[in-house]
């Protein structure tokens, strides 16, 4: 029983760091590129602090995940995991060019995610050269083998670098979808010249939010498959 516990906490420290670590520094960005740009909202609200709590949604942080967990494993069906933290609050009145600002906070969450993908690659590559046993126990625990070989200690520490690099660049790509509240549709709004701004920026957010999960659980036409995914798996592989 003791085994069991050990290595389900060891499980979830694997997966949920990075993740959290993900996350938080996401919505950070956001709320530390718009004190930069000069609106203080996020800073005088607290959120400027990598103190995951501050962060937490409670369904889009824990509700949402756990359910489609849950439905997975009912189902049966490929695990796909989303979620979402408490956005950071932005005033863009505070900001001396609202539609250019906009675009720069929106784009500080995906570049952050961006840049902890290609550290943790980097280091993932560091280590997979100095402890090629280590690396190759990892790839086979990636693949849903089993193995017994690599340093007990190196294993999960590879393990956790290499679902980072998963989870950042899946968050990255997922925010840059085109669509409100997506930070892909925040950066079209700041682009869009103003004759066209308005019919986008109509779309309404809880529109949006179901448009989304339409696409990525129906997957009309397949398109998950041949845009999302592949997207993932190319910027992945030059990573790796």
């Amino acid at each position: 029983m003791e085994f069991d516990i050990i290595g389900l906490l060891e499980t979830v420290a694997i997966f949920a760091l990075p993740l959290i670590a993900a996350v938080v520094l996401h919505e950070v960005a956001h709320g530390y590129v718009a004190y930069l740009r000069g609106d203080h909202t996020a800073k005088a609200l607290g959120r400027l602090t990598l103190n995951p709590l501050a962060h937490v949604d409670p369904v889009g942080t824990i509700g949402l995940p756990l359910f489609l967990f849950a439905f997975s494993k009912l189902t049966g069906s490929p695990l796909f995991l989303i979620g979402y933290a408490k956005p950071v609050p932005v005033d863009f009145r505070n900001l001396p060019n609202p539609r250019r600002d906009m675009a720069l906070v929106a784009a500080a969450g995906p570049v952050t995610n961006l840049i902890l993908a290609v550290a943790s690659a980097a280091l993932f590559k560091t280590m997979q050269a100095a402890f090629p046993r280590s690396a190759e126990a990892v790839m086979l625990l990636n693949h849903g083998a089993s193995s017994h070989s690599g340093d007990p200690i190196l294993v999960p520490i590879m393990y956790m670098l290499l679902f980072s690099v998963f989870i950042n660049v899946a968050l990255m790509v997922l925010n840059l979808i085109p669509i409100l509240p997506l930070d892909g549709g925040r950066i079209v709004t700041g682009l869009l010249p103003r004759s066209m701004v308005g019919w986008y920026a109509a779309i309404d957010e809880r529109v949006g939010l179901g448009l989304l999960l339409f696409i990525l659980f129906v997957n009309p036409f397949g398109i998950v498959d041949h845009t999302i995914f592949p997207l993932m798996r190319t910027i992945t592989d030059l990573l790796l």
